[in-house]
């Protein structure tokens, strides 16, 4: 398998659960603004969205963080999914739905920012989303659908990183600093990160 993806991108999810299934893999990165592959090729020619994650296997190119993540799970590792045909599996699909199409979506108009723009009215939608999130999240549970870790959590863990980046604190949504450091301390995300050469965020808070 080889995985087309950008350090820090929202492909990091798909890496985390290529890591957790223990799957063999190569990764191809991508240069977003220039969509070029480091070896100087077209990416569109690989991936005609042009947009990363991009997983290349024996059933050809699959595309798309959710669905990508889902068939692996299903397919290598089940632990990170509830079962198909159930409700469960069903809230896991809803969360994913509102994590790309909600929370992902409303950090795009920050990456559009000139670093000398007044950046609040921009962070308003992100904070709205985390104030959800954090209200799942505040029960106590461990991880985004329970007590077991899944690919929604990979997902979450790889958008929510990106506050870092646009200077959105944590501190105001009290079930945040411990689940990030939670999910940042399994062995597989630790290797991920290492993999892209991203530090770690969380585990020294």
């Amino acid at each position: 398998m080889k995985l087309y993806y950008s350090p820090g991108s929202c492909s990091l999810a798909v890496h985390i659960v290529l890591r957790e299934a223990n799957l063999p893999h190569e990764l191809a990165k991508v240069d977003l603004w220039k969509h070029k592959t480091a070896s100087g090729g077209d990416y569109y020619l690989i991936n005609p969205k042009g947009s990363v994650p991009a997983l290349e296997f024996d059933g050809g190119l699959l595309t798309e963080g959710p669905a990508i993540t889902q068939y692996l799970a299903d397919r290598y590792a089940p632990a990170l999914v509830p079962a198909n045909g159930t409700l469960e599996r069903a809230r896991l699909q809803e969360m994913l739905n509102y994590l790309s199409s909600e929370y992902h979506k409303s950090f795009t108009p920050l990456f559009y920012l000139a670093p000398s723009d007044d950046a609040t009215d921009a962070q308003r939608p992100v904070i709205a989303k985390l104030a959800y999130l954090n209200s799942v999240l505040e029960d106590g549970r461990a991880y985004l659908m329970g007590d077991a870790f899944s690919v929604a959590d990979a997902y979450l863990f790889a958008l929510t990183r990106w506050c870092v980046k646009f200077r959105i604190s944590l501190d105001a949504f009290s079930a945040f600093n411990g689940y990030m450091a939670r999910v940042e301390a399994r062995p597989a995300v630790k290797a991920a990160l290492q993999a892209e050469g991203l530090e770690e965020q969380y585990g020294r808070r």
